[in-house]
């Protein structure tokens, strides 16, 4: 097993660990989470799929472990938006120098939301589109062509534009037992080790594990 390659597969191309392809300081991503694109080169993850995700802004993307990226899926950062605090919704300040504005003020164009973080075991469809400071709970599936709004609880199933919650993946006490086990931050060995709880939703089992 190793997270620090690009590609995870022998002879495929479209999916890569995304922690091995991003470059930006402001972008973290933890092991053994993919993404797949079939459309355009996964290694170009950060131009495509990363969107008005500028320096100026400071805005972080936090992405945790063993998450599933699916081709198109977009994280739409601060810079993106217009303020709405303005009586316009043009953004002057972007163009300091056309109205004679203080370049120092170029921020006041647009509502900071915060970084968009996404936690752990979290898959996220096809097409689908995060918004800025949104939060993604632990073992969430966020659906194809979704377009995320607001915070997503831990192991919820959201849908639609705006998404909303269809589901829970379990109930809630599993749930909670799977938040207080971890297991993605368990060591590789112990991990092979479960797999088959894992894999089979045994969660009694994966409890057992040593």
């Amino acid at each position: 097993m190793d997270c620090n390659k690009i590609y995870p597969r022998t002879g495929d191309t479209q999916t890569v660990y995304l922690k091995s392809v991003v470059n930006r300081p402001t972008i973290e991503v933890g092991d053994y989470t993919i993404y797949n694109d079939f459309a355009n080169d996964p290694l170009d993850f950060e131009k495509n799929n990363v969107l008005y995700h500028y320096p100026i802004n400071h805005d972080r993307l936090i992405i945790g472990k063993f998450c599933s990226i699916a081709c198109g899926a977009k994280f739409v950062f601060n810079c993106a938006n217009h303020t709405l605090k303005s009586l316009s919704t043009y953004t002057f300040p972007l163009f300091f120098e056309e109205w004679d504005l203080q370049k120092s003020d170029v921020a006041t164009a647009w509502d900071n939301k915060g970084d968009i973080i996404i936690g752990n075991d979290v898959w996220i469809g096809y097409d689908a589109i995060i918004m800025a400071g949104v939060k993604i709970g632990d073992g969430a599936i966020i659906g194809t062509r979704a377009v995320v709004t607001k915070d997503v609880e831990p192991y919820s199933i959201v849908g639609g534009v705006p998404a909303k919650e269809i589901r829970k993946r379990f109930a809630p006490e599993v749930i909670e037992k799977i938040k207080s086990l971890q297991w993605w931050n368990w060591p590789e060995e112990k991990i092979q080790k479960s797999l088959t709880a894992i894999q089979s939703g045994d969660i009694d089992s994966l409890e057992r594990v040593v």
